[in-house]
């Protein structure tokens, strides 16, 4: 703590720094226990009558976001080329918005007057007489800077449009929350016997509905059944030709051993005869010369 100081009259003055300490810090509380601010300075009570300063309210309806924007607005309202723009005409539409913003609030106005300033001047460098030596044809037009800045800031304004358009996080939707129950032992779910029963009915239905049935070839000898037919020859002197295809009884075995027979008979092996028309076919074995 700093000690007190002597005065000329020999009185001890307090510590001034420490009194301004102390009354900042009570201002702290009280503006920590402020229920509103008027003016900046807290309000510690609740007024007793209903009393709302003139200025204390106010609300401003942003209709343009700046110069630029209120030029463009003008241009594109009344379908002008901005490349060949009417200054005459937009600098006297101009002048009277920003006439009716100017008697509310001065402060946004400036910067609309500086704009209107610029229309000016470029609509009077476009009124003064040409000189004999600056009369060349690719002459830079005063308008040229003023549409190069709108139509940059139109190009940006479309973007942020399409960026505005885009759906946006607690705008246009909300992001589900999931709520996850972490138990220590594993929940299993409940299965009903009959639902388990169903499930596995219709996944044998849809596996018949895909299965492949795959066609093979029978390999058949037609030297192995010439050899059967002899076999069975040797045994009888006749046999009925219907006897030799008995144990047979798919087309393509019966096709086979009919095809043998005839070999053998080509192979003049066997004779088959027949006694008369319609009689029955009797098949044996060759007699071979002594």
């Amino acid at each position: 703590m700093v000690p007190a100081q002597a005065t000329p009259e020999g009185r001890a003055d307090p510590d001034t720094s420490g009194g301004a300490t102390a009354d900042a810090d009570a201002a702290a509380v009280h503006a920590e226990g402020a229920i509103a601010r008027l003016y900046g300075e807290p309000l510690l009570h609740l007024p007793t009558d209903l009393y709302i300063p003139p200025d204390a309210l106010e609300v401003f309806l942003d209709a343009f976001e700046g110069p630029l924007d209120l030029l463009l607005y003008l241009i594109r309202k009344q379908n002008f080329n901005i490349l060949d723009i009417p200054l005459a005409q937009v600098t006297l539409q101009y002048l009277e918005y920003v006439e009716q913003i100017r008697k509310s609030n001065l402060e946004l106005a400036a910067e609309y007057l500086l704009m209107a300033a610029m229309l000016i001047e470029i609509k009077s460098r476009m009124l003064l007489p040409k000189r004999a030596d600056t009369l060349v044809e690719d002459a830079e037009d005063p308008r040229a800077e003023l549409v190069r800045r709108l139509l940059d800031y139109e190009q940006i304004k479309l973007a942020a449009q399409q960026l505005g358009a885009l759906p946006q996080l607690d705008r246009d939707f909300v992001r589900p929350q999931l709520h996850i129950e972490q138990a220590l032992g594993p929940v299993w779910p409940q299965v009903d016997p009959h639902d388990l029963q169903r499930a596995w009915m219709d996944v044998l239905r849809r596996a018949k509905l895909t299965q492949h049935h795959r066609i093979g070839r029978e390999e058949l000898s037609v030297r192995e059944h010439m050899s059967a037919i002899l076999r069975t020859l040797q045994s009888a002197r006749f046999v009925e030709f219907s006897e030799l295809f008995g144990g047979h009884a798919s087309v393509p075995v019966v096709v086979v051993h009919f095809v043998a027979m005839l070999e053998l008979a080509k192979e003049t092996l066997i004779e088959i005869t027949q006694a008369e028309p319609f009689a029955p076919i009797y098949v044996r074995l060759a007699y071979s010369p002594a």
